[in-house]
């Protein structure tokens, strides 16, 4: 297909253009990403010293704080605990290693409670005395008395009424 001149040189023109629009609209992207680039730097300066300055200004004191009253806290209160409850699991290890203490260990348990109690690892529970007795007593006395207070309350009499037709049926109640 052949073209003619005027259509092959407007079609170098038009082409000329176009090249001419893709140099500007690279010149203009080149332009565009330069921009984007610098507001991005500048962005990313302020942000971040905003950012600076409100973690030195708010968090930072608020960690420091929070860290100083922890570490306290871990000193006084969880420290002492701790070194404690160690310190009597170690007593503990220390006193089974004794010999003594295994061998009344191995007397009390192999003769029972009562020998645990001889060999004054285990306390003795006292005996029941007479107070135990006297107060089982003085218990039974005031429910029985409760008792008798409320049937005393309760119950029905007929006879503790009096009727009136039986006063005037006797001549009891009439002048003479």
């Amino acid at each position: 297909m052949a073209l003619s001149r005027k259509r092959q040189r407007e079609l170098d023109r038009l082409k000329g253009q176009a090249e001419d629009l893709w140099d500007d609209q690279k010149d203009v992207l080149d332009r565009a990403n330069r921009v984007i680039r610098d507001a991005g730097r500048h962005a990313r300066d302020e942000v971040s010293s905003r950012g600076r300055d409100a973690f030195d200004s708010r968090v930072r004191p608020a960690v420091a704080t929070g860290l100083a009253s922890g570490r306290e806290r871990l000193v006084d209160d969880v420290f002492p605990v701790v070194s404690s409850a160690l310190g009597s699991a170690l007593a503990i290890l220390e006193a089974a290693k004794n010999p003594e203490v295994r061998a009344a260990l191995g007397r009390a348990t192999s003769l029972g409670r009562s020998a645990a109690s001889r060999t004054g690892l285990v306390k003795a529970k006292p005996a029941p005395g007479p107070g135990r007795y006297i107060l089982i007593g003085v218990g039974i006395v005031a429910a029985a008395g409760i008792a008798y207070a409320a049937w005393q309350t309760l119950r029905s009499d007929d006879d503790l009424w009096i009727d009136d037709e039986e006063l005037t049926e006797g001549g009891a109640g009439q002048p003479s």
